[in-house]
């Protein structure tokens, strides 16, 4: 099966509180970007991390030597839709920097040991993006 011929199922399987095969629903979140040549709205299903109050996503592309789409979406405009634990909102997509990325990225090569492996891979620096939620919900 195609990766958007997943990544659609996956989708519709999350927005009606199914079960999403193969994968920890619990652990899953869909990032809505705006793609920045088309300028329509784009959504991909990932896996997400908290590290205290913040969510971040990592933009590994599975160990591909460029950045995922979505990410290259988001650098263009930083302001997403994100749907987790049954509801969306509204954020701004923030990449971390400095000692900020340093930190968190060995803290989730400590959780996620796939994501040296994908670094490796992909002879790159991988970003980490948090997902800073914005005052108002969305319907």
């Amino acid at each position: 099966m195609g990766q958007r011929k997943t990544n659609r199922r996956v989708i519709e399987q999350f927005r009606a509180g199914e079960e999403v095969d193969g994968m920890h629903r619990e652990r899953l979140v869909l990032l809505t970007t705006t793609g920045r040549n088309s300028g329509k709205p784009r959504t991909v299903p990932m896996m997400f991390h908290r590290d205290g109050e913040r969510m971040l996503v990592v933009a590994s592309n599975v160990g591909a030597p460029k950045d995922p789409d979505w990410y290259q979406n988001l650098t263009a405009d930083s302001r997403v839709k994100v749907e987790v634990d049954g509801r969306a909102f509204e954020a701004e997509a923030l990449p971390l920097l400095g000692a900020d990325y340093v930190r968190t990225w060995t803290e989730l090569e400590k959780h996620y040991p796939f994501l040296a492996d994908h670094r490796e891979k992909a002879k790159r620096s991988i970003p980490i993006v948090e997902l800073s939620e914005e005052d108002q919900e969305v319907r």
